[in-house]
């Protein structure tokens, strides 16, 4: 009787990202003078609503400059200095001159009132704060004088633009440069110098701290992989206060030597295109919904975007249709995805310029180079076969030193093994390709039945008329969950009904996963970063469909 053999064992959701390239060992400050000295007098900075321009010899002037003016002001290495403003160049003379010094920037969403700003304040222990003096409808010096008494650590704020915001520069331009010197003497690579706080749906925010060596080398291997040199030129629509602003734009170019390109303080459509078209960009950066609005706009195809060839879209989900229309119709042909999260500085995956077309509409790419990611069981821990779905981890630099003074919270997310898990419910094929299908607590049970909302929305956008959607699930008596869909039409499309609806996926999606009601929006609540809030879209759905009762039953 012959033996069969035995049975291959599955090959494990892991991978690692190899790399030719190595990591960068420096500081952020002495990364910046190095890029300066090797591309002399090329464009570095621009900001487009007032028209100034630097070099990046007059970068490092301006970013020295505040460096020493906050010195005098007694900010010294560890020191917290909070940046709650909205893009412009002194957000990035802030963000390089703290790190030369090794005081920890704090950014401050530009969206806090002042409940949140006291607490970030006070929970970070900021003892300089530089503001903005107003943005949008919101008034920063009154926000700001209502919660100084209850902030005992700030003892200076300065005002851009204010006579001590400019005493400031002053002073540090006449101070002896060799004392920067000194100083930067005295950093390591892994010294923390940012505190990001994390965008939370529930409770207070939690403060990421992270180090040089996280946010240069994750900026860096960002720009690689968009094949970044001194000829790139990156539109960055994106806020500053986030990863994706500061780190994957600010520092993928300095890295490179290639050039910032502010288009506006806060995102604008139009005002990006029209950077893109009056600059020659040849990258530009966006969540999903900075894309669709940019492609949505009336005249879009007046446009001069030919000078494209890459960007980045991130920072949430990307549906499928959207990223064909970005390559199709703004010529962004080595368009990269890259998935992330603050905690990780931000990126552990991302696609290649020279992934195809379904490679980059469908996935979130590969591990980045010098990381590990694996996809585990959330319940055992254990390593899932590729193909089947788990919880995403990751390890490696990118890796933040932990929640600031917070280290309970801390070692909920980051094992004994340096994992940090992720909360995104995600597979991997079997060439090493991501996929998210979710978020764990997004996670909806129908009837016993797992439904991804993920999966939902990419069969929604191919409505005709569909142009956004969310899907979420709302308590059902019988069901636990039901599916619950909000949908942002095109212009002149007709009403849609939950009927219309239901009968498009009839027979195209199974039963359990067609969504029961339906929300026409013109768009949902958000994040600064771009990320949906479905805990509040639960939080309306169940109150505008009556679901309080039922929401209020518990179960096991």
């Amino acid at each position: 009787m012959t033996q069969s053999a035995p049975a291959q064992p599955a090959v494990p959701s892991y991978a690692s990202g190899t790399s030719a390239v190595p990591l960068l060992g420096d500081t952020i400050g002495a990364t910046l003078d190095r890029t300066a000295a090797r591309v002399g007098d090329h464009e570095a900075l621009v900001e487009c609503a007032t028209g100034r321009r630097w070099s990046y010899p007059e970068l490092v002037a301006e970013v020295d400059a505040c460096a020493l003016g906050l010195d005098a002001l007694g900010v010294a290495k560890g020191d917290r200095v909070g940046i709650w403003a909205p893009n412009c160049a002194e957000w990035v003379f802030v963000q390089f001159g703290t790190a030369k010094l090794g005081a920890i920037m704090v950014n401050i969403n530009p969206a806090y009132r002042t409940h949140e700003l006291a607490y970030v304040l006070r929970q970070s222990g900021i003892s300089v704060l530089v503001s903005a003096p107003e943005f949008k409808t919101s008034d920063y010096r009154a926000m700001v004088d209502q919660v100084r008494d209850d902030c005992p650590e700030l003892r200076e704020v300065l005002f851009l633009g204010d006579e001590a915001w400019q005493q400031l520069l002053a002073t540090g331009r006449a101070a002896d440069r060799s004392l920067l010197a000194r100083r930067e003497a005295e950093l390591s690579a892994d010294d923390p110098i940012n505190i990001q706080y994390t965008s939370g749906t529930t409770g207070f925010p939690k403060g990421a701290t992270l180090t040089h060596h996280n946010l240069l080398n994750n900026g860096f291997f960002v720009g690689e992989g968009c094949g970044y040199t001194e000829a790139d030129r990156v539109c960055i629509p994106v806020p500053y206060y986030h990863c994706f602003g500061m780190g994957m734009g600010n520092l993928g170019c300095v890295s490179h030597g290639s050039t910032m390109i502010i288009p506006a303080a806060g995102f604008d459509p139009s005002a990006t295109l029209r950077a893109v078209q009056q600059e020659r960009c040849t990258s530009l950066y966006g969540v999903p919904t900075m894309f669709i609005a940019e492609l949505g706009l009336p005249d879009f195809a007046d446009y001069d975007l030919s000078s494209l060839r890459t960007g980045i879209m991130a920072g949430s989900p990307c549906p499928v249709e959207v990223m064909k229309r970005v390559v199709d119709e703004m010529g962004m042909t080595e368009v990269t995805i890259c998935y992330g999260m603050t905690e990780t500085s931000p990126v552990s995956t991302q696609t290649g310029a020279d992934d195809d077309l379904e490679r980059r509409t469908a996935t979130v790419g590969r591990v980045h180079p010098h990381l590990e990611v694996k996809i585990v069981d959330a319940e055992t821990g254990l390593t899932v076969p590729r193909g089947e779905t788990g919880e995403l981890c990751t390890r490696g630099y990118s890796v933040m030193l932990g929640y600031w003074n917070e280290p309970d919270k801390t070692a909920e997310v980051i094992d004994a093994a340096r994992w940090m898990h992720t909360g995104d419910l995600a597979t991997m094929d079997s060439d090493g390709y991501l996929n998210i299908v979710g978020r764990i607590k997004d996670l909806v049970i129908r009837g016993g039945e797992n439904v991804y909302p993920r999966e939902v929305e990419e069969f929604l956008y191919t409505h005709p008329d569909v142009v956004d959607a969310q899907v979420i699930g709302v308590p059902d008596e019988r069901y636990g969950e039901e599916l619950m869909a909000w949908v942002q039409l095109r212009d002149g499309a007709e009403p849609l009904t939950a009927e219309s609806l239901r009968a498009f996926c009839s027979g195209r999606l199974a039963h359990y996963k067609i969504p029961r009601y339906v929300k026409i929006v013109d768009g949902f609540p958000m994040t600064v970063t771009g990320k949906v809030r479905k805990v509040e879209m639960r939080e309306t759905s169940v109150t505008e469909l009556g679901l309080e009762q039922v929401a209020a039953i518990r179960n096991a």
